[in-house]
C-alpha cells in the first residue's frame, strides 16, 4: 500500500502516543480545507485524545478508551444534518458498517475493484489513489472521505503480532473483531462525513 504522510501535525512525542490510527491525507501545504475535512477535524481531534489519554495507561487501557469513547464522539459530531464516522472492510466494531456511498471509495483506497457489487474485495488494481474524495451523494448532499493509513504504533493492537494481554481485551469487547493483521502502510479504514450541499465551497468540486 501506498504511505502517505500524517494530516495531523504531531510532534514525535505526540505521534509516539498515539498508535491506534493515523488519517492519510495528500492535500498539499497551502491548499484550503475541504468542508468535509473542516466537519471532520474536530471528530479527529477528540478521538485522539481520547486515544491519547488511554495509551498514557497502556496499550489494553486504550483499547478500552476507544471502545466506550468513540461511537459517543462520533455521534457528537453527527449532529443535525451531518452524519460522520469511521468504518473498514475489516471491521473492529460491527456498528461501523460503511454506508453504500463509501464501499466504492473504500474498495478504491484498498486496490479493488468493487465491480459495482456489494463485496469490497473483487479485482485488484495497481497504485491505488489514497487522496480524499469529496462528491455528491444525494441531490443537495455532500459526502467527504478520506483513508487511515497505518502507522508504527498503530501495529500494538491492528498489527500481525498483538500482544496477549491486547488480544485478550479486543476479544472480550470486540467479540467479531477483524481488524488485526495490518503492515504499516496499509490502508486500515476510512473517515467520511456527509453534509449538506449548501455548506460546500468550491474545492468541494468531484
Amino acid at each position: 500500500m501506498g504511505r502517505v504522510r500524517d494530516s495531523w501535525t504531531l510532534g514525535p512525542a505526540l505521534a509516539a502516543s498515539v498508535g491506534m490510527w493515523a488519517v492519510a491525507t495528500l492535500a498539499l501545504a497551502g491548499e484550503p480545507a475541504t468542508r468535509g475535512a473542516e466537519l471532520l477535524a474536530p471528530f479527529k481531534t477528540e478521538l485522539q485524545q481520547a486515544l491519547k489519554a488511554g495509551l498514557a495507561e497502556g496499550p489494553v487501557q486504550a483499547v478500552t478508551a476507544c471502545q466506550a469513547k468513540a461511537p459517543a464522539i462520533a455521534a457528537a459530531h453527527s449532529q443535525g444534518t451531518v452524519r460522520m464516522g469511521r468504518t473498514s472492510d475489516r471491521l473492529r466494531n460491527p456498528a461501523n458498517v460503511a454506508p453504500e456511498w463509501v464501499k466504492p471509495i473504500l474498495a478504491g483506497y484498498l486496490g479493488h475493484d468493487s465491480g459495482g457489487g456489494d463485496t469490497l474485495d473483487a479485482r485488484p488494481r495497481a497504485a491505488p489513489d489514497l487522496s480524499p474524495r469529496s462528491l455528491e451523494i444525494a441531490p443537495g448532499r455532500m459526502g467527504y472521505v478520506e483513508p487511515i493509513v497505518l502507522q508504527p504504533l498503530c501495529e500494538t493492537c491492528h498489527g500481525q503480532q498483538i500482544a496477549p494481554d491486547v488480544a485478550e481485551r479486543i476479544s472480550l469487547l470486540y467479540p467479531l473483531d477483524a481488524a488485526t493483521g495490518f503492515a504499516v502502510g496499509d490502508v486500515r479504514g476510512v473517515f467520511y462525513v456527509e453534509y449538506p450541499a449548501a455548506e460546500a465551497t468550491s474545492v468541494d468540486a468531484p
